[in-house]
């Protein structure tokens, strides 16, 4: 070796050293591999659980179940903007990370064994579980992470956009080892946004457009399989006998039924019917009428079907007739509150829903997110900045909406709206309410996919009426429905605003003004506010539950004073009716339903089959 082959060898030698010195120094380094990652304290499961509290560990494997579904589907990619992808397609996919039901927001792993993060959060690593498996046996790779990632933020639907706009890159470290890295500012939150992440093959969609609509199978991971599909009549779903995931702690007592059939209905009525009459098996009621008078049939009498209310602490979000604000009607905030005035509560939940419901008055409803009172002195400290940009009545009234009279009598309330209406720039000429500059009726359409919300929607429209207003009700089938939502082709319509306790990046699909502007995105009322804007990205930096909480409270003061909705209801419980061949834990958690803990009794489903047949 020469003397300059030498010095070129110690000059390499050096900087490998000094590499590792590097390596050894980084946070990459000094990062610790979990088992779990929770959003604010510790995880509640321990490194060496074996099952979540909430299931029974060894419940029986095996039998069929039949649910239904409203309105139809015509996909089975739910990935993407277009069609509509059936109920129950999510269990044919596994994520990196699986969510505890008993926890705010803690994620266990399942594709991944474990994570490393970084001291600052400005990272994640992700080493993958050797044993994982595509359903035609192939491994789950670092790559197949990686390409779902940048698949999903460029060509699937708009949500994932917002959703993952804070993430800077992912990379591939290794076969079975994938990092994501965050662009700079705090976001607490994204390395469970990024543990959410559900895993497809890059393989199986070589040489295929992921953005069209399909109804052969996409290859998955998850603990069932399509095995049928009768394209918007019902799907059927196999459990995956050799389910790589299956023994797994987070997995154990979970996913028990051998097939699950998905009818769907266009009416709910029919499907009510149909549910008396054995055709399925499980229902979750969501009208409060047929919830107190409906039930009442000889298979329930006799025992065969139980009805329960099963209580929970999941937060409510928001339900509301929703304005969409790109109408030129609803662009000032006083008739969006006039119109608030209009909807009688009172008489509906004592006359339509037997008195079962709470008035919902705020976006985090049901839990400790929601805005109460006056403004505290940790809300008014973020809002102080705010002043003058929105409404006073932020800092100086506890949001409560109209609340009728039982008795409908709200003529109070209709003259109270008249003079919000005529400060706003609208008067009534020959009994219809008129733009006063343009002479434009004042008219809209009330766009329903849910015909059981036509007895909601007319009261509130004849109400309407007498203060001039032509509001129509329109019903209209679930792909139309969903595509005029997407394109925000509608006046009004009845919406759902789903939170959890740990709020965050889904806050910009929700609210913000680049939402506003993007088809399919779920700010349906056209919010374009950079009051709002910062509000949602102090939110996602909050940095400690206590910040959290103050800043959803004064998020959610300043979309209430906006008027964004007419709030509707909630409850705390959900209401179940099933025919009684099940099993279920004796425990059931705070967050969820669960029915993937439930399972098939062979003694009571004879029992029922007999029964059915005489």
């Amino acid at each position: 070796m020469n003397a300059n082959g030498g010095s070129k060898m110690r000059g390499r030698l050096h900087a490998m050293l000094w590499a590792a010195m590097l390596w050894a120094s980084s946070p990459l380094a000094a990062a610790e591999p979990v088992h779990a990652l929770a959003m604010w304290g510790q995880p509640k499961y321990g490194a060496g659980f074996t099952h979540f509290d909430y299931v029974d560990p060894n419940a029986p494997k095996g039998g069929d179940v039949r649910l239904a579904e409203i309105g139809t589907f015509d996909s089975l990619n739910p990935f993407i903007l277009k069609g509509i992808a059936p109920a129950g397609i999510g269990m044919t996919f596994d994520t990196l990370t699986v969510a505890s039901a008993d926890e705010p927001f803690t994620r266990y792993g399942l594709v991944a064994e474990s994570m490393e993060l970084a001291p600052d959060r400005s990272w994640i690593v992700f080493n993958l579980r050797p044993e994982a498996r595509f359903h035609d046996g192939s491994p789950i790779t670092a790559e197949d992470v990686v390409f779902t990632f940048e698949t999903l933020r460029t060509r699937g639907h708009p949500f994932y956009r917002a959703y993952y706009a804070s993430v800077d890159r992912a990379e591939v470290l290794g076969p079975r080892r994938v990092r994501f890295a965050f662009k700079p500012g705090a976001n607490r939150e994204l390395p469970l946004i990024v543990a959410e992440l559900p895993v497809l093959s890059k393989r199986d969609w070589q040489g295929r457009d992921f953005t069209k609509t399909t109804l052969q199978p996409i290859l998955g991971s998850g603990p069932y399989r399509v095995k049928t599909v009768d394209p918007g009549r019902s799907v059927t779903y196999e459990r995956v006998r050799d389910y790589w995931a299956k023994d797994l702690p987070v997995n154990r007592g979970r996913f028990n039924f051998d097939r699950i059939r998905i009818d769907y209905y266009r009416d709910t009525t029919v499907a009510l019917e149909a549910f008396k009459a054995g055709e399925y098996d499980f229902r979750e009621e969501n009208v409060a009428k047929n919830w107190a008078t409906a039930y009442d049939f000889p298979a329930l009498r006799q025992g065969l079907v139980k009805k329960v209310e099963i209580p929970h602490r999941r937060p409510a979000g928001m339900q509301g007739f929703v304005f969409n604000t790109r109408r030129w009607m609803f662009r000032d905030r006083r008739v969006r509150e006039a119109l608030g005035y209009a909807f009688d509560f009172a008489w509906t939940n004592r006359n339509l829903f037997h008195g079962a419901y709470t008035r919902t008055t705020s976006y985090f409803a049901n839990s400790e997110l929601a805005a109460t009172g006056t403004p505290g002195p940790e809300e008014l400290a973020i809002l102080a900045r705010y002043r003058g940009r929105v409404p006073e009545e932020v800092f100086t009234r506890p949001y409560a909406p109209p609340p009728g009279d039982p008795q409908g009598d709200i003529r109070g309330q209709l003259r109270t709206a008249m003079g919000l209406l005529r400060a706003a720039g609208f008067d009534v000429r020959d009994g219809r309410m008129v733009e006063r500059a343009s002479g434009r009726p004042f008219r809209f359409e009330i766009l329903l996919v849910n015909p059981s919300f036509e007895r909601i929607a007319l009261p509130f429209a004849r109400n309407l009426r007498r203060l001039g207003i032509e509001a129509g009700v329109r019903t209209v089938d679930p792909t139309q429905y969903q595509n005029r939502l997407q394109q925000f082709d509608f006046d009004m319509t009845v919406a759902v605003f789903p939170q959890s306790l740990s709020p965050g990046n889904e806050q910009r699909d929700f609210w913000t003004s680049a939402a506003a502007d993007t088809p399919g995105s779920r700010n349906l009322a056209g919010i374009r506010d950079p009051v709002v804007d910062e509000l949602v990205e102090l939110l996602i930096a909050a940095p400690d539950r206590a910040s959290l909480v103050a800043r959803a409270r004064a998020l959610d003061r300043v979309l209430l004073w906006g008027h964004y909705v007419i709030p509707h209801w909630h409850l705390n419980y959900f209401r179940v009716a099933y025919w009684d061949l099940f099993g279920r834990p004796p425990v059931n958690p705070p967050y969820a339903l669960a029915f993937d803990t439930w399972w098939v009794d062979r003694a009571k489903a004879e029992r029922i089959a007999a029964a059915r047949t005489r």
